[in-house]
């Protein structure tokens, strides 16, 4: 018996020391980072209580704002198409969330449904906007969500992106990395141990376009993903994961705020199904769906969904309401 505990425990450091040599990835600086991924258009915004945060306010500062959320483990970098195809008639805000890009981690660890609204409050205070419009992919979908249900009379609109936050939206095929921050033991490890294929194989699994899974693409994924303090934040958020569904009523107010709602028909992470709750949910929405597309329509078919924004975009500005 004391032969078998000697050699489990020789095989399990010897696991141990492969999986280290395959995967081990330490944190990279931020001054580093922030060298090779801010730009002339990067702010960085301090908001108060230790919050700073990356930010893009791009466009004429006199036209209809957008403020653009990406999703769970992506960055502001997710819109930058968009940006180049409605950036000379629309001022488009972009920022990473707390917990991801430049920004880093919540100095008090807040991830709540609560916590990422504040943020987009103080930062549509700090950019001065008494209306807006808000959109949102996947997770940053969520947040529009749920900004939308605490505020509704600060918007002009809503646009969700295969937006979180539908009841029973159950994915088909949850991307690796996904599970494995999920998994309490693994998720921990993954705070040091985060091999560049992980990202570059649950990037391929999110997506049907698979040209977008470009070799820079990856390295901005893996290399903001080792902020300082980032891939701490990443399992603290999905320990949440399960209170995020919508389980309060959706006041009349909300309900009656304009929608745009884009789809990927093929979203293996969250089904179309899930577009229709949200259009049940906002009776005067406008709805696409997107053949052959995956989790990210922004970015997988770029000039169809920007074109759907921008006709949307301008019956609301012909509005009377507007």
């Amino acid at each position: 018996m004391r032969k078998f505990f000697k050699w489990a425990a020789i095989a399990l450091l010897v696991a141990v020391a492969a999986l280290f040599v395959w995967g081990y990835a330490p944190d990279i600086p931020a001054d580093e980072l922030r060298a090779k991924y801010a730009n002339a258009e990067s702010e960085f915004v301090d908001l108060g209580d230790g919050l700073t945060v990356h930010l893009r306010d791009e466009g004429p500062k006199d036209a209809p704002a957008l403020i653009l959320l990406h999703g769970s483990n992506a960055s502001l970098q997710t819109w930058q198409q968009w940006v180049d195809r409605l950036g000379k008639e629309y001022r488009i805000i972009r920022y990473d969330q707390p917990g991801h890009g430049l920004t880093g981690p919540h100095p008090k660890d807040d991830y709540s449904a609560a916590g990422f609204v504040d943020v987009v409050d103080r930062i549509a205070k700090h950019r001065g906007l008494d209306k807006f419009y808000l959109g949102g992919n996947s997770m940053g979908g969520w947040v529009t969500h749920e900004y939308a249900k605490a505020h509704p009379d600060k918007l002009l609109g809503i646009i969700l992106v295969d937006a979180g936050g539908a009841p029973d939206a159950q994915p088909t095929a949850l991307p690796i990395g996904f599970r494995i921050a999920r998994m309490p033991v693994l998720n921990q490890l993954a705070r040091v141990i985060t091999p560049r294929s992980i990202i570059e194989k649950s990037l391929r699994q999110s997506v049907s376009n698979a040209e977008v899974v470009t070799k820079s693409e990856v390295d901005e994924y893996w290399e903001l993903l080792r902020h300082p303090g980032n891939r701490e934040a990443t399992g603290k958020r999905f320990a949440q994961y399960g209170s995020r569904t919508t389980t309060t009523p959706v006041s009349e107010a909300t309900r009656k705020l304009p929608a745009l709602i884009l789809w990927g028909e093929e979203d293996r992470l969250i089904p179309v199904s899930a577009a229709k709750w949200f259009v049940s949910t906002y009776p005067e929405s406008s709805s696409h769906i997107y053949k052959g597309i995956g989790h990210l329509p922004m970015e997988e078919t770029p000039d169809a969904s920007a074109a759907d924004v921008k006709t949307w975009l301008a019956v609301r500005q012909a509005s009377p309401a507007n």
